[in-house]
């Protein structure tokens, strides 16, 4: 039976390999791939906005089940359906080589630092899948690393119920995002320039979505009785002017870049000094998995208004390039399906 591999040999050039036969050790287990989503990081890679080591396969984000493990395999079993962990550590900092994983310096990223999921098999060590319960189901844990990435990111503000948080962006972590704040019973505010975007918000929940122009300012005061917001997410793929979360953002409070897609701008720090900002980035969900697969199992995201589509047969170089250049509109989720 062949087994495929899609690799990426260079910028836009991707080449179907047939997938070389693996011998699974002590500790590690084979998956059979059986879904993949499509991720913005996956068309920036492609098209060569983000740099990686060619050659590389490609694909952050996949689940499957356990065909074969090792004798030194703990919690999982010939057909434990696993979700493929995006972000794993990196073995070789302090923290690793002293038996604290979790506690990883330099964690490594699916496609920028080892090869991602798009292919019919991977071998890796047991601790890099994560069980995934019966109630989960494939497109819900496709999700795991953007709500993991979320809860990075609200662990780190450290805010409390009922604080007022502005979302950049309303493209799929966007959406994620927002509806993890309410989970925590925060108020999401939305800001985005596509109605699409705004509209499937309020469709999920989110009370305040605003457009990006000259009333933003007044809107926000009006959802926050004049007190702006307590903290505020840009996501990285939004391509909102930076300057949007100074602008709705009280003083002394927190700004934070996140998302694992990031697209270059540049920020003013002019606002940033005015209103003593303090500003960081979060780019992965690494320490919050399991966090993330609870959450899902307890309704923290509902997929019902996503467009999906569950693709058997694909164009993947037209998929990227499709992907990449409506980035920042980007809410479909389009998944492979890797058994027919």
């Amino acid at each position: 039976m062949r087994m495929d591999n899609w690799v990426l040999v260079g910028q836009s050039k991707l080449e179907k390999h047939e997938q070389e036969r693996f011998t699974v050790g002590a500790t590690q287990v084979k998956v059979r791939v059986t879904h993949v989503m499509l991720t913005n990081y996956d068309a920036l890679c492609y098209t060569g906005d983000r740099k990686v080591n060619y050659p590389v396969t490609i694909g952050r984000v996949a689940v499957g089940v356990v065909t074969e493990l090792g004798d030194h395999c703990f919690g999982l079993e010939v057909g434990s359906r696993v979700y493929l962990n995006a972000v794993r550590p990196c073995g070789g900092c302090y923290a690793c080589k002293s038996g604290n994983r979790a506690d990883c310096t330099s964690p490594l990223v699916a496609v920028k630092d080892f090869d991602g999921f798009l292919r019919d098999f991977v071998v890796c060590e047991y601790t890099d899948v994560t069980l995934l319960p019966d109630v989960v189901d494939d497109m819900h844990a496709l999700c795991i690393e953007w709500v993991a990435l979320a809860e990075n990111i609200f662990d780190r503000l450290n805010l409390s119920m009922g604080s007022r948080v502005a979302i950049i962006g309303g493209s799929f972590f966007g959406s994620i995002f927002a509806q993890v704040a309410l989970y925590h019973k925060f108020v999401p505010i939305v800001i985005d320039n596509y109605q699409q975007n705004i509209d499937r918000m309020k469709r999920s929940g989110v009370f305040f979505a605003f457009a990006a122009d000259e009333n933003l300012l007044d809107n926000i005061n009006k959802a926050t009785s004049g007190s702006l917001c307590d903290a505020a997410v840009y996501t990285s793929d939004c391509k909102l002017p930076a300057a949007v979360p100074a602008r709705v953002l009280a003083r002394n409070k927190d700004l934070v870049l996140g998302g694992v897609s990031p697209v270059n701008f540049s920020l003013d720090s002019s606002p940033l000094f005015e209103k003593n900002l303090r500003i960081y980035s979060v780019s992965d969900g690494f320490g919050y998995t399991e966090t993330a697969v609870n959450m899902i199992m307890h309704g923290a995201i509902d997929l019902t208004n996503f467009e999906k589509d569950v693709l058997k047969e694909f164009d993947l170089g037209q998929l990227l390039t499709e992907r990449a250049a409506n980035i920042s509109r980007n809410s479909k989720m389009t998944v492979l399906k890797l058994i027919l």
